[in-house]
């Protein structure tokens, strides 16, 4: 139902921006004209109450922008940088004069025109929005996780900041390199674009690097002929989940958590009662069949020059390298470094303020 709602007030943002940038450039001056100096200017009704949602209609359109994976922020930082730039100085180099010029023709002060606060707005947004864009773009970057594919490390609805120059220095929306800093280190939780689909960014651990005999068996990684330690912990149980394994994985001395379940029988059930999540399904880890059959998510690759294989840490509710295959250097967006946020909207009881500032290991 929210995501209902914050979808169509989202669809109303751009047409009554295009009203009230109307109104306000050309509508409003002249009824400023019209009244003696000093007078307040009386907007017409239907005006008021557009110019009185169109905050909430932007905040929605900025909530619906950071949960649409496909979303290419980059770009839309240049469209606002280079819009507020233009409307600044069209202001500046031809609206300003017309209204200075109409003020004198009716004998009034230029003062007494009220700037437009599209203008006021622009003039303002240029520097912060082009401040903003080179920060984005070369240093850090928020990333809203969308999937559960890295539970525990990171959940559906965390919001993260991904270090941009970790893997060398990127133009925006080209993402070619221009500096390169370094390199995907075995156990960095890395961002990048999706393979089979460059426009939509995805988030996984480096597991395998350029060169590497990666092996998974039964949940567990076996790099270049040698298991990594995977120390079981306890059973994991949310509401959504039950009965899955909590073990501690150490890749080359990064110990981090990893919830899987000992066969391919994870099953997919309709929504458990105990899950506080508008989630299509739960799952119930039955390892009743473990040791008779595989598991589904068994692999024995070689890992190409230049590319690198990315798992999930939910080992047996992840789409990842196993099923879809390398990430190629050119296609990485950085490393993820903390979590400064958590709010999934499918989630009952609002944001997770244990999460905030958590560093992503």
């Amino acid at each position: 139902m929210i995501d209902l709602i914050i979808s169509t007030l989202a669809l109303l943002a751009l047409p009554v921006a295009i009203l009230c940038v109307i109104d306000d450039w050309f509508v409003r001056p002249a009824r400023q004209l019209v009244l003696k100096e000093g007078q307040p200017t009386p907007d017409p009704l239907v005006m008021r109450l557009l110019y009185g949602v169109l905050p909430f209609l932007v905040i929605a359109w900025f909530f619906q922008l950071m949960s649409a994976q496909r979303a290419d922020f980059s770009l839309l930082l240049i469209l606002i940088t280079v819009a507020s730039g233009i409307v600044w100085a069209i202001d500046h180099w031809l609206l300003a004069p017309r209204r200075l010029a109409a003020a004198l023709g009716a004998k009034r002060e230029p003062e007494s025109l009220q700037l437009p606060g599209t203008v006021d707005y622009a003039r303002s947004f240029f520097p912060v929005m082009a401040v903003l864009l080179v920060l984005r773009s070369f240093f850090y970057e928020p990333y809203r996780i969308p999937s559960d594919s890295m539970m525990p490390t990171l959940l559906d609805g965390d919001f993260i900041l991904v270090n941009k120059y970790a893997y060398g220095v990127r133009l925006p929306v080209v993402h070619r390199k221009i500096v390169e800093v370094g390199k995907p280190a075995r156990g960095d939780v890395a961002v990048f674009r999706f393979p089979p689909d460059p426009a939509i960014n995805y988030i996984k651990r480096v597991v395998g690097l350029p060169g590497d005999l990666v092996e998974v068996r039964n949940d567990q990684l076996i790099i270049n002929g040698k298991p990594v330690p995977l120390v079981q912990q306890s059973r994991y149980e949310d509401g959504c989940y039950q009965n899955m394994r909590l073990a501690e994985e150490d890749l080359d001395g990064r110990k981090h958590a990893v919830l899987h379940c000992l066969n391919s029988d994870m099953l997919a059930v309709p929504p458990l009662p105990s899950c506080n999540r508008n989630i299509m399904q739960g799952y119930i880890c039955n390892e009743s069949t473990a040791g008779i059959n595989p598991d589904s998510g068994d692999r024995f690759v070689q890992v190409p020059q230049g590319q690198y294989l990315m798992v999930g840490d939910n080992r047996d509710n992840s789409l990842d390298g196993r099923v879809w295959g390398f990430v190629d250097e050119s296609l990485l967006v950085g490393r993820a470094s903390a979590i400064w946020f958590n709010w999934d909207l499918q989630r009952a009881g609002g944001p997770n303020w244990s999460r905030i500032f958590t560093r992503i290991e």
